[in-house]
């Protein structure tokens, strides 16, 4: 976390207020407007509302999402060691767990944890899976993933922002405590 003091941060917020914007207008060539001038700006032209496609989102797509937002935040861990940490302190609200992980006592520890802290977990297939959607991989041209780097646990300290994968994934964890408790 950056700290300024007062001086800095009024030279920060003055310089902003000059940067201009290229603000596309596809009625016209592109406008340049400052930050500062917004009141002064004509009335923005009208937005066509597309008509968003319903598509219904597996769990699992939903959780590859909510661990990319996670990770582009900062509120990603991955390994046992900050995995640990962060079920410790509290801080955790998901944790991710692969079914092929090896070591049983990993496993225990990562599941006691949870239940201390009463953290949902989301068991995932495979450990090389978990760790692409955690950004421990390499890509090629195309986007795909060229080779995988396993991890057997990540933990999501902080969602990001709210997304329509995010919901998914909670009604789907809420479904599932609900079921148990029957």
């Amino acid at each position: 976390c950056l700290r300024l003091s007062n001086s800095s941060y009024s030279r920060t917020l003055r310089y902003y207020r000059r940067v201009r914007i290229v603000v596309s207008n596809p009625n016209s060539k592109n406008l340049l407007s400052t930050m500062a001038d917004e009141e002064a700006d004509p009335a923005p032209a009208p937005v066509e509302e597309e008509e968003e496609a319903e598509v219904e989102i597996s769990v699992q797509d939903a959780l590859k999402e909510v661990l990319q937002k996670a990770m582009i935040h900062g509120g990603l861990k991955k390994g046992l060691h900050e995995c640990a940490k962060a079920l410790d302190r509290r801080s955790a609200r998901l944790c991710c767990l692969a079914r092929n992980c090896e070591n049983e006592e990993y496993k225990k520890l990562i599941k006691a944890l949870c239940d201390e802290g009463e953290v949902h977990v989301v068991m995932v297939e495979d450990g090389k899976e978990l760790g692409a959607w955690c950004g421990l991989a390499k890509l090629d041209e195309e986007g795909t993933v060229k080779k995988a780097v396993r991890t057997s646990c990540a933990v999501v300290t902080d969602f990001g922002e709210e997304t329509r994968a995010l919901s998914v994934l909670l009604d789907f964890l809420k479904k599932q405590a609900d079921g148990a408790e029957l």
